[in-house]
C-alpha cells in the first residue's frame, strides 16, 4: 500500500542523508522526495512517499523518530489529506494548429504556458499524478522534450497539523 508521510525535521546538513540511508540500509524504497524550509527557517518539512505493508511503515515511521533530527511525523495515509505534484513540460510546438491545440490542453487541464519560444512551450500544471500522467498522456502526439516533476506534497485536511 501506497504512504504519504510527513516529516519535521530540523533544517541542518546531512538530515537528509540521514533520513535516505534509514530507507537504503533497511532495503525500503522511496517512490518520491520533497523537501524545503518551513516558517521557521530553523525546521523543514520532508514529504515521503513509500509503499509497504501497514506493518513496514510502522517499522519505519518508528525507525525515523529515532533519528536525532526528526522532531515529529505523520503518516498522512491514515487521515484525510490533500496532495499535489506540480510539472514542467516543454513541448515542441512549430505550426500554429500545434500551438493552438497545445494551448487548447493546457487550458482544459487547468495548467499554465509560463514560457514561449518559436518553438517550443513550457507548461506548468499542478494536480494529483494521475492528472499529471493524464495530461502527459494528451499531449502525447507532440514531442515532449523535457519532463521534470517535483515529486508529492501533502498536507491534511481539518485539524490534523504537523506543528510543534
Amino acid at each position: 500500500m501506497r504512504h504519504i508521510i510527513s516529516v519535521l525535521l530540523e533544517n541542518e546538513s546531512g538530515a537528509l542523508s540521514r533520513v535516505a540511508g534509514l530507507f537504503s540500509a533497511r532495503g525500503y524504497n522511496i517512490e518520491s522526495l520533497t523537501v524545503a524550509p518551513t516558517d521557521d527557517p530553523s525546521l523543514s518539512r520532508m514529504t515521503i512517499v513509500t509503499s509497504g505493508s501497514d506493518e513496514i511503515v510502522e517499522q519505519i515511521t518508528k525507525q525515523l523518530n529515532k533519528l536525532v533530527d526528526v522532531i515529529k511525523l505523520l503518516d498522512m495515509t491514515a487521515h484525510p489529506h490533500i496532495e499535489r505534484e506540480m510539472a514542467l513540460i516543454k513541448v515542441r510546438v512549430g505550426e500554429a494548429a500545434d500551438r493552438e491545440e497545445v494551448k487548447r490542453l493546457t487550458d482544459i487541464f487547468r495548467g499554465r504556458i509560463i514560457d514561449v519560444t518559436q518553438q517550443t512551450y513550457v507548461i506548468e500544471i499542478t494536480g494529483e499524478g494521475s492528472k499529471l500522467d493524464a495530461f502527459l498522456e494528451a499531449v502525447s502526439p507532440f514531442p515532449v522534450q523535457e519532463v521534470v516533476r517535483s515529486g508529492v506534497m501533502g498536507i491534511a485536511r481539518g485539524d490534523v497539523a504537523l506543528q510543534l
